[in-house]
């Protein structure tokens, strides 16, 4: 048996080996495993019931902004992606394509979706024929196909699970600024759901989505100073309306052209999770979407009443709405204590005879491994009260770090030097798609997100008058 302080499994040094460490947490923790062909990944239980937490709390903010769900095919003709030129340019060394089917080959090859934009625009050209149709506001769950030649669990895979939200305006004003509404849904999501801060905004030209006018996004650093996309919002304009004719009668009786959004998170949040939250012990989950929020570890666990005590204190958690487990298992508590810190459970609560007698619990927390009493009168609201504190001060954690790890430069050798040392780096830009792809060649650092509102007196690149500044990170 492990002792209390060991590992219930070796994990590379977070510090030493950042790779190696995600690979052995998400393993090890049981939350994926590779699929059977190269680039897939099976999402075990523990996993997915992240996933489903996360479509849960999504799902509750889609209905408040009028959102409705719904389901599309899973394979689209091909003809379909020829329609808007640069959507198909941009998809095209991804598309897994279908060319037989029941032994024989298929009249028109079928796409195997790598997003859908082309098969719900032609049914939103079916649906949408008066203004008051519009808006119209879909969105399903669902997988898609990507083929990836390097992958990575939940962060790259060829297959993958996400939302995408689209939706038709009867105006650019509408469809733009629902656009940043969801860009605002986002936000609010990863900081009170996920205690992950994100730096949002506008991609420049070269980063935004192809076929969209204008890509806003969220950017979140992750420990090794690195930035994850972690979601993204499009306006679409009517690039893809013209292409798919989704067009309504307006009020006065004349023929328009909707304008489109689309939005769209995936799995790759529980990559932000791991890599955001996580240390040398393994994973840290936030307690709104762990799956297991608290766990029960009986102290001398064959004397009487104690194994009584714990299943009274489970059964009141769980009336209460906390999501608890009892480890009841022949295992020693050290061993327990290591495995649930690696499983990242926000809150563990040790329960023996001495703490029975005086009326009271020790509560554990993941985040800082502080233990206090709370007595076990009141411990429903004692461990609501702990978690909510938690996830609270999860969320100051990741943003005084990720503050601390943004830094200016005002050239060239500053923007490597700053990413080489992990932080995001922001600096000034002319606006040139030359200087753009030098600093990539260069540092391998790409353009996140504009930063609005700050300026620089000229380009980090070329020395001209900067029009933009623009923040630079190394990124997933």
């Amino acid at each position: 048996m492990a002792k209390e302080g060991q590992f219930v499994e070796q994990i590379a040094d977070i510090n030493a080996d950042f790779p190696q460490w995600y690979t052995d947490v998400v393993l090890k923790t049981k939350l994926v495993d590779y699929g059977p062909v190269k680039g897939t990944m099976v999402i075990r239980p523990y996993g997915y019931a992240i996933w489903e937490n996360i479509q849960e709390q999504l799902n509750a903010r889609f209905r408040k902004a009028g959102v409705q769900n719904a389901y599309f095919p899973l394979l689209i003709p091909m003809s379909y992606f020829t329609k808007e030129a640069e959507h198909v340019e941009g998809f095209a060394p991804e598309v897994a394509v279908v060319t037989h089917a029941g032994g024989e080959e298929l009249a028109e090859p079928l796409a195997i979706r790598p997003t859908s934009e082309t098969i719900i625009g032609t049914m939103m050209s079916k649906w949408v024929q008066s203004y008051r149709d519009l808006p119209l506001k879909v969105n399903q769950w669902c997988n898609v196909m990507r083929w990836e030649k390097t992958t990575r669990p939940f962060l790259r895979t060829s297959e993958f699970l996400w939302h995408e939200g689209h939706t038709a305006h009867a105006s650019a004003e509408e469809a733009e600024e629902f656009a940043l509404q969801m860009l605002g849904v986002y936000k609010e999501f990863m900081e009170n759901c996920l205690a992950i801060p994100v730096l949002t905004g506008r991609k420049t030209e070269k980063e935004r989505f192809a076929g969209a006018v204008a890509t806003y996004t969220m950017e979140a650093m992750m420990r090794d100073g690195k930035s994850l996309q972690s979601g993204t919002s499009h306006y679409m304009g009517q690039n893809f309306a013209k292409a798919f004719e989704i067009q309504y009668q307006g009020q006065e009786g004349n023929l328009q052209t909707a304008y489109t959004t689309s939005f769209g998170v995936s799995t790759r949040l529980i990559g932000a999770i791991i890599m955001t939250h996580g240390d040398e012990r393994g994973l840290l989950l936030p307690p709104v979407v762990a799956p297991t929020q608290c766990v029960i570890v009986p102290i001398a666990a064959r004397k009487g009443g104690v194994v009584e005590a714990c299943e009274k204190l489970k059964t009141e958690l769980e009336a209460a709405g906390v999501r608890v487990a009892f480890d009841n298992t022949d295992n020693s508590p050290g061993w327990k204590f290591n495995e649930w810190e690696m499983k990242g459970v926000p809150v563990r609560i040790e329960l023996g005879p001495r703490d029975i007698e005086a009326g009271k619990m020790v509560c554990a927390r993941r985040d800082t491994l502080e233990k206090s009493e709370l007595s076990l009168s009141n411990a429903a609201e004692s461990v609501k009260s702990l978690l909510a504190q938690v996830q609270k001060d999860m969320l100051e954690a990741a943003r005084a770090r990720r503050e601390s790890r943004i830094v200016y430069a005002d050239d060239m050798a500053g923007i490597l030097a700053g990413v080489e040392e992990g932080n995001f780096v922001k600096a000034g830009w002319c606006g040139c798609r030359a200087c753009e792809d030098k600093i990539k060649e260069e540092t391998a650092a790409t353009a996140r997100v504009y930063a609005e509102g700050e300026t620089r007196e000229t380009c980090a690149v070329c020395g001209e008058k900067a029009k933009h500044v623009i923040v630079y990170a190394r990124a997933y």
